[in-house]
């Protein structure tokens, strides 16, 4: 026999919570002459079996009911499914942290910021101590602050010597600076990486150009170009965010923008950078675009996670038309203008195999290189040519 001090130590209970037990009738205790209450072996392995119940997420009042009855599943099913839920929430709770920590891989949780929440996960990313090309190349390319360094050491080891840093050739561009149908004598080109369009815009005007990115090494190699050719007086770069443009308003007849204009998103660029246009000033820029309603699992995949605000040709013209622009012309670069960009990256990333040794850099570019070879079609680059309204 036991009295309710002596429960209490075997069970791990309070009086208190014994008490509860009692008023609930799930034990009845026996009283000795004194008063005292006593309990038998039987009380103390029915409060074993109740608080085995209430592991599973029972309520006193559920265990009562599964102690004067047969089990209902229906209670059951109702308290499995709930807890379920919980330790799904709890185990994304503890893979979030260990990512912010370090202990994890982060990057679907970047993923999905960028997603739902691109502007509030940039400025986030900047309160946390990265500037602004930093925070933009973590949401675009490295989607992991704690590997980001060595991810960016790895993609510029593959890009440092390859001279095209995205999908064109001089054809496309012509073909794109031609429909213009006026020759601009301002042109702003952003994100003009090692200058490929640049030289290329120089070659088919006679404009005035000022070329903008935010990568330094990139233009350095561009400046050295423009010495060589003697270009200094028609083109200037300027080290420069896309996303603040410091420059008077209405400078420019023409802003170009190849393969660039997705890190800053279509509809926050042709709004903000209206400004620096003139009264009928134009905007030529390249983008991905869904080309087929028939999808691969794996295009959809991949792009869902890389561009998820990847569009088809008629929603972006759309978009287009209601930022306040007319559209001039549109047309999908060549498989020509992805050979000229994926060959020869493909190359270096062979070269330089053995030395990245499968770095999560290396392996996003050959997930891309492989996405192209098999699906090119149902996606690629368009160009559009508009016009400020």
């Amino acid at each position: 026999m036991y009295r309710i001090s002596e429960l209490a130590e075997l069970v791990g209970l309070s009086r208190t919570a014994l008490l509860y037990y009692e008023k609930l009738e799930l034990i009845v205790a026996k009283r000795r002459a004194n008063g005292y209450r006593i309990y038998n072996d039987e009380d103390v392995q029915t409060v074993r079996l109740i608080q085995q119940l209430q592991n599973g997420g029972l309520t006193l009042a559920e265990c009562k009911a599964c102690l004067k009855s047969k089990l209902d599943k229906e209670v059951l099913n109702t308290r499995y499914t709930a807890l379920k839920n919980d330790i799904e929430q709890k185990q994304r709770s503890l893979d979030l942290l260990a990512g912010l920590l370090g202990k994890s891989d982060s990057k679907s949780w970047h993923t999905t910021l960028a997603q739902i929440a691109p502007d509030a996960h940039l400025n986030w990313l900047k309160v946390q101590g990265y500037d602004e090309k930093q925070a933009l190349r973590i949401r675009w390319l490295s989607k992991d602050m704690n590997e980001h360094e060595k991810y960016m050491h790895d993609f510029f080891s593959l890009f440092e010597t390859v001279e095209n840093w995205g999908p064109g050739s001089e054809d496309d561009t012509r073909k794109a600076f031609n429909s213009l149908g006026f020759k601009p004598q301002r042109i702003l080109e952003i994100g003009c990486g090692n200058g490929n369009s640049t030289l290329r815009l120089a070659k088919f005007s006679d404009a005035h150009i000022v070329a903008i990115d935010n990568e330094q090494s990139a233009l350095d190699r561009l400046s050295a170009k423009i010495a060589l050719l003697s270009l200094d007086a028609r083109i200037s770069t300027h080290c420069m965010s896309m996303t603040d443009l410091e420059f008077a308003d209405g400078r420019f007849d023409l802003i170009w923008a190849e393969a660039s204009i997705y890190v800053m998103g279509v509809q926050n660029a042709l709004q903000q950078w209206k400004r620096v246009l003139n009264e009928n000033g134009c905007i030529v820029f390249s983008d991905l675009v869904w080309l087929s309603e028939q999808r691969s699992d794996a295009a959809q995949m991949f792009w869902n996670g890389e561009y998820p605000d990847m569009q088809n040709v008629a929603t972006r013209i759309s978009l287009i038309e209601k930022a306040g622009y007319q559209v001039i012309e549109s047309f999908t670069l060549s498989e020509n203008a992805w050979k000229q960009y994926y060959v020869p990256l493909e190359a270096k990333l062979h070269a330089l195999k053995s030395e990245l040794n499968d770095s999560q850099a290396a392996r996003d570019i050959q997930k891309e290189i492989d996405l192209y070879k098999n699906y090119l079609g149902e996606f690629g680059y368009q160009f559009f040519i508009i016009q400020k309204q």
